[in-house]
């Protein structure tokens, strides 16, 4: 793997970076799609950023704001391409639907979007996402959303 960063560890882009894609989308209540996701793109080369701790301190109120300004800093960083991935469960994951609408609203924010069809607002991801971009395309598996950023990487990095 190029580079990993689970929250609370901060990245910080330097010239010469590979690129760097942070892992946006379910966390509560859903398989560590994560870890398959950080592997595929690790041995493509990118940096990867995890807001999914291994252990996350759930009792330490503490934490909620911490986690919350790290994800809020890996969102915001210029360089980075955020996946977005919505797993099939039963959680709506606000959050990760809040972070989607910011980043289809901002034209100069890279995105790849995948929402799994059994995730309960699958509708409104394509519609969304559709709306905001059209052309945009939501891609229906893991492995065609993790196949649709390793095309962009490659795509943006250039002949080698």
């Amino acid at each position: 793997m190029s580079a990993y960063y689970e929250a609370p560890d901060y990245y910080e882009p330097a010239p010469g970076d590979p690129p760097a894609v942070f892992l946006a989308g379910g966390i509560t209540g859903v398989a560590d799609w994560q870890r398959e996701a950080a592997r595929a793109l690790g041995r493509a080369g990118a940096v990867v950023l995890n807001p999914r701790r291994r252990d996350f301190p759930i009792g330490d109120p503490g934490e909620t704001p911490v986690q919350i300004a790290w994800e809020h800093h890996h969102l915001h960083l210029p360089e980075v391409l955020t996946m977005f991935w919505f797993p099939p469960g039963d959680s709506t994951q606000p959050i990760a639907l809040l972070e989607l609408g910011a980043a289809l609203d901002n034209p100069a924010r890279r995105i790849v979007v995948g929402a799994d069809p059994g995730y309960p607002r699958v509708a409104d991801v394509r519609w969304q996402a559709r709306l905001a971009r059209p052309g945009e395309v939501v891609h229906a598996t893991l492995g065609d959303t993790l196949t649709a950023v390793r095309a962009l990487i490659a795509a943006e990095s250039g002949p080698s």
